[in-house]
């Protein structure tokens, strides 16, 4: 059984952890976090074998990147590939609920909780996360570092860009982008193309006011 190393000690991570050990993908040897007051303590039993760079130290180990965000996955990846961490280090971690028939790809770094579902030609690119009940539907295409909530739904031909975020049971348009870097609200519909950087929310879902916000005026949606 191949050896892994859970990056970073969050609510993720412990999911991580309860799955492989359920399922007996890995053995995790431990958590790596830069929280010094985790230090030389246990998470669900797994030790805290040090900071986020000491991965370099365990060479014979997989790792996986568990941080929600995907700016910092994105970021941690980055800090580890400049002390010498080869992307082939990083494991993928499928619950065996998952559904994914021939066709699809799923990229290295990559965590796919229970009940996950991907039904035909969808491509997940690398350090990708999905929660629970996700589902991505024919010709989804997902680029790295992208997160999506528990009860996602994409409809077919959806485009998710670089470290974009959908929250908890939102949904997109087929034919439809997300663009790198934006954020999907919770329980929003995604009816056009939301653009790099922007946040969108609401039913059909709009691009947040700052202006507005800022000021205490009324919800854009």
């Amino acid at each position: 059984m191949s050896e892994l190393i859970l990056v970073s000690a969050t609510g993720l991570a412990r999911e991580v952890l309860a799955m492989v050990r359920g399922s007996g993908q890995y053995d995790v040897v431990g958590f790596l976090d830069d929280d010094g007051q985790l230090a030389d303590t246990t998470v669900d039993g797994a030790p805290v074998l040090g900071r986020v760079e000491d991965a370099i130290s365990f060479r014979h180990a997989f790792l996986l990147v568990c941080l929600t965000s995907g700016r910092a996955r994105e970021s941690v990846v980055e800090r580890l590939r400049s002390v010498g961490v080869q992307e082939s280090r990083y494991a993928t971690a499928i619950d065996p609920t998952v559904q994914y028939p021939d066709g699809c790809r799923i990229g290295r770094g990559s965590i796919l909780l229970r009940n996950v579902t991907l039904t035909a030609g969808v491509t997940l690119g690398a350090h990708v996360v999905a929660m629970p009940s996700v589902t991505f539907t024919h010709d989804d295409d997902v680029a790295d570092f992208a997160t999506f909530s528990a009860g996602v739904s994409l409809g077919g031909g959806v485009r998710i860009g670089r470290a974009a975020d959908l929250g908890m049971n939102s949904s997109v348009r087929e034919r439809t982008s997300v663009g790198d870097y934006a954020t999907v609200g919770m329980g929003a519909a995604v009816l056009s193309n939301v653009p790099d950087g922007e946040t969108w929310i609401g039913v059909p879902a709009r691009t947040i006011d700052r202006h507005r916000m800022r000021f205490g005026s009324e919800s854009p949606v």
